[in-house]
């Protein structure tokens, strides 16, 4: 995206500032066990935590394999209203994080080629009145990648909180879907020979709430 999303996006920043907002520094999985979060906070402002938050693509190559990667989040927001019943999402993406396992292809993908990440090193995930209760499957967004911005719907698999043993904070998130086409942003290489246009973006968020003085 244009001044770069999943842009839920959502959910994203560096693990050192994520940490210094909330004031911690673990290394590792503390000896504790989660404590229930109950709904997500009237009012709350959730920064992403970008140590549990990326976005995964699968794309069909030459009817056979599916070729994986996953790009790392570089900063994002979720704000819960009054209510606790919407919020609005933004996620920032590092699309020059791609890591798909192969060096050679993760300079291909960041050419113009591809993800043209000279020009468009960030992409970006925003959706308003997201819905967070019992009925909660889907969520209306925009994803902005490569200078245009296309309207994306992300299905919701699992989304649940809980108090972070590590944060001592609430922390919100789940997993996420989409399945995009990668030519309405211009992406058209390959197509003529065997790569696919439908693209899925498997997403994992988890925001930490950081608006309150104290978890729920």
């Amino acid at each position: 995206m244009r001044n770069m999303l999943v842009t839920l996006s959502v959910v994203c920043f560096f693990a050192a500032s994520s940490n210094a907002r909330t004031n911690q520094s673990p290394s590792v999985a503390p000896e504790a066990p989660a404590g229930f979060g109950g709904p997500p906070q009237p009012g709350g402002n959730y920064v992403l935590d970008p140590t549990h938050t990326f976005v995964l693509y699968e794309m069909g190559h030459y009817g056979t394999s599916t070729n994986r990667g996953r790009f790392s989040t570089k900063d994002g927001l979720v704000r819960v209203d009054s209510s606790g019943s919407l919020a609005s999402m933004e996620i920032l993406m590092d699309m020059a994080s791609i890591n798909t396992g192969v060096d050679m292809l993760n300079r291909h993908l960041q050419s113009t080629d591809f993800l043209n990440i000279a020009e468009y090193p960030i992409a970006r995930f925003s959706a308003d009145n997201v819905r967070l209760d019992a009925e909660f499957k889907s969520v209306e967004g925009r994803l902005e990648m490569l200078g245009q911005t296309h309207p994306v719907m992300l299905r919701v698999v699992r989304f649940n909180c809980y108090i972070s043993p590590v944060h001592n904070r609430q922390v919100c998130g789940g997993d996420f879907q989409a399945d995009i086409m990668r030519s309405q942003w211009g992406i058209t290489w390959g197509l003529q020979f065997g790569f696919e246009d439908r693209v899925r973006l498997l997403i994992q968020v988890e925001a930490v709430l950081v608006s309150a003085k104290h978890p729920r």
